[in-house]
């Protein structure tokens, strides 16, 4: 019998069994399609040999007015700025937070050291801190000098007290120790919040963890100081406070079980709570309801609290950055100044200090703020379908008026606005239900907004990505969608195996969705979606669609965020590992893994930070193919196949490849359990493989293992033959 050509269509088909996908592609990884036929996806290469504090979760990519390119790269922890090979770090410090006088108390044979502030630092665990004016030491007590502390980087170890905390030097104390006489001042970076989504009983204060609602502030009306033994308190305004619950003075916690509105008394006052101590208070005192709040160690009453990721929505107003946290404040950096590298972010001037994100629309010279406050500066009023946008050319004024452009709306379909993404003259904006244009119309309307689909809302901010002229995102419930100028759904044949956990699969991990992060690499028409699969808190699986092939693949190609190549030449990522030390900026104590900064496309390696390769393992499996009518045999797997050879083919082969034939007898057998014929190592060189092999079904698989290997594979050739019914 002849030998035959074996063709495979392009594309991963997982919803079909191994048998019914005859003539397709099953399975593979780091694996693309071109022109129909796979090969091993491009390598990678570390841009700078330092590592990032924390995982990124947010990137932008923006050339300056002088041509000077930059990227900002926002993770749990720190705002960074990429710009002529080196990493600067721009992260704002928490001004709101800053205090004096602070004393610092160490201990022989120890590096822990506890700071001790004259009020509440309101600081978590993890959170970064630095210092200035430490002041002097007496030698005799301490090995320490005002250089280990000032301008230093730390992360806070623990948080004993709200007026104390700890964290840990690079060597031990060798003196009896020492406690500061009070010089210290605490300036703490920016808390950007947790690196994964959480959600059921949560755990932490303030902004990372577990308050329902938004915290409440009034002052003290008094009319004189609270003292110590006092149980009951007039405030300015208790009307927004709980029937009952905590409230915080200055540094004291304190609980009351009663709130008459008609007076703002709060009576029943129990003073010194949650570790802290009864003081006299002053009239005027800034009094905040934290009914809501749960200390460290402390699980929330309701299970429905979710703690959303440390996300950034990061863009540029020409040559300004705008940074904003995610259900936080927004900060702004200016590339052009001279001494930009060496400054860092600010609050943006006038803008709201509550956001679920921020998105520049480019065409009109607008700033948007989704998901924000009602009223500016007041975070309570934040309603999260609530749109603001700025006067045209500007980012600070959002009061409309006749002879501006500001102004507001807000959408009516879902729960909170998600995400938003810039199309060719629009702004489509995803809740987690709906989808929403917006259009730039002029004066006097400014915008227009209408809504293009209902139940296809956005699991993850960053779970979309403008592309070959559409937007096309994850949905919240599974599921692709595209808007053209109609949202549809989009065909896919992987869909089961990214969205659904059965048997040996574990689909995505739709609790930790919202890290979910989509981008575009415009070399070879890919938008790439990087998950977490189920059972995992963070990004290790990537589903990859081909929109100018109109095919599907899948991987384990684990980058929590990623550009593509419209600013620098190739796409750039991130990769974060639990396991690594970071490097960048140096921080004492920190324990929260590290991200590399990849450049991708170079070579076919991985080029570590360190200075050393990896070998990038790739493979491809087809489905089961059988004896059929096409070689003059009737019965579609009627008959035993014997194999007796099979010609290679590949267009490009660079080092070696393995082809590997798995046998099997029935559809519903176990090709687990038989014997696979290989693997057979494959060179440039090779002309032919004598196999032997003998069964009813049979499947191909091309795998590479080493340094420097790639391949791109063309057409087998099979000498099969009919060999019986049994």
């Amino acid at each position: 019998m002849p030998l035959a050509k074996y063709r495979i269509a392009p594309g991963f088909d997982k919803q079909a069994t191994p048998s019914d996908a005859e003539g397709r592609w099953v399975d593979g990884d780091n694996v693309r399609f071109r022109y129909g036929e796979p090969e091993k996806i491009g390598g990678w290469s570390a841009l700078v040999d330092n590592k990032l504090v924390g995982a990124a979760r947010g990137q932008h990519v923006w050339a300056n007015t002088d041509g000077r390119k930059y990227a900002a790269i926002g993770t749990d922890k720190v705002l960074i700025i990429y710009t002529g090979g080196a990493f600067y770090d721009i992260t704002p410090l928490d001004t709101d937070n800053f205090s004096t006088g602070a004393n610092i108390s160490t201990q022989n044979g120890s590096t822990t050291v506890t700071i001790t502030t004259r009020g509440a630092h309101n600081l978590e665990v993890g959170a970064l801190i630095t210092f200035a004016n430490a002041g002097s030491f007496t030698s005799a007590n301490t090995v320490y000098t005002a250089s280990d502390f000032d301008d230093k980087i730390f992360e806070i170890q623990s948080v004993p007290t709200v007026t104390t905390f700890t964290i840990t030097m690079p060597s031990s104390e060798s003196k009896s120790g020492v406690t500061n006489n009070g010089t210290l001042d605490v300036r703490p970076y920016v808390a950007v919040g947790p690196r994964v989504q959480s959600s059921g009983y949560g755990w932490g204060t303030y902004f990372w963890g577990g308050r329902t609602v938004a915290q409440v502030t009034t002052t003290m009306n008094n009319g004189g100081v609270l003292l110590v033994g006092g149980s009951s308190v007039i405030l300015t305004d208790s009307s927004k406070f709980p029937s009952s619950g905590t409230i915080r003075i200055n540094s004291e916690v304190m609980t009351y079980s009663a709130n008459n509105t008609g007076s703002n008394t709060l009576s029943g006052l129990v003073r010194g709570q949650q570790g802290t101590t009864a003081a006299e208070q002053a009239d005027g005192s800034t009094v905040t309801d934290i009914t809501d709040d749960i200390a460290w160690g402390e699980a929330s009453t309701s299970s429905n609290v979710i703690i959303d990721p440390a996300n950034w929505s990061l863009d540029n107003f020409g040559n300004v950055l705008i940074a904003t946290i995610h259900n936080g404040e927004t900060f702004t950096w200016v590339a052009s100044l001279s001494n930009a590298l060496q400054t860092r972010a600010t609050i943006g001037t006038g803008m709201p200090t509550k956001s679920v994100m921020t998105i520049v629309s480019d065409r009109d010279r607008h700033l948007f703020h989704l998901g924000t406050e009602t009223t500016i500066g007041t975070t309570s009023s934040q309603d999260k379908m609530f749109i603001r946008f700025s006067d045209q050319e500007s980012t600070s004024d959002y009061a409309p008026t006749s002879t501006n452009t500001a102004g507001t709306f807000r959408l009516d379909d879902g729960t909170e606005i998600i995400g938003a993404f810039k199309g060719k003259d629009y702004i489509l904006v995803l809740t987690d239900t709906a989808a929403y244009e917006m259009q730039f119309v002029g004066p006097p309307f400014t915008f227009s907004i209408r809504k293009v689909g209902s139940n296809n809302g956005l699991l993850g901010q960053h779970a979309g990505v403008f592309a070959n002229g559409a937007v096309y995102w994850m949905g919240t419930t599974g599921g692709f969608y595209v808007y053209d100028g109609t949202v549809k759904s989009l065909p896919c044949l992987v869909e089961d195996f990214v969205f659904t956990s059965e048997g040996n699969n574990p689909g995505i991990n739709y609790d930790s969705g919202k890290i979910v992060f989509g981008g575009i690499n415009e070399l070879y028409s890919e938008i790439n979606w990087f998950y977490p699969k189920e059972g995992s808190t963070e990004i290790d699986r990537v589903v990859t669609y081909n929109y100018d092939e109109n095919v599907w693949t899948t991987g384990t190609l684990d980058r929590t965020t990623w550009v593509g190549s419209t600013v620098f030449n190739k796409p750039y990522a991130t990769d974060f590992n639990s396991s690594d030390t970071p490097t960048f900026p140096s921080v004492s104590g920190v324990s929260n893994g590290a991200t590399i900064y990849y450049e991708h496309e170079i070579g076919v390696n991985q080029a570590n930070a360190d200075g050393t390769e990896t070998a990038i393992t790739s493979f491809i499996k087809s489905g089961e193919f059988d004896l059929n009518g096409n070689q003059g045999v009737p019965g579609d797997g009627e008959f035993i196949l014997s194999m007796r050879r099979f010609l290679p083919d590949f267009k490009r082969i660079s080092g070696n490849a393995k082809v590997t034939i798995f046998l099997n007898s029935f559809p519903q057998g176990s090709t687990a359990a038989s014997s696979p014929l290989g693997p057979f190592t494959v060179s440039g060189t090779t002309t032919k493989i004598d196999t032997r092999a003998r069964a009813r079904l049979a499947a191909v698989q091309i795998e590479n293992e080493s340094l420097n290997e790639s391949w791109r594979y063309g057409t087998f050739r099979f000498d099969i033959r009919p060999d019986g019914r049994r």
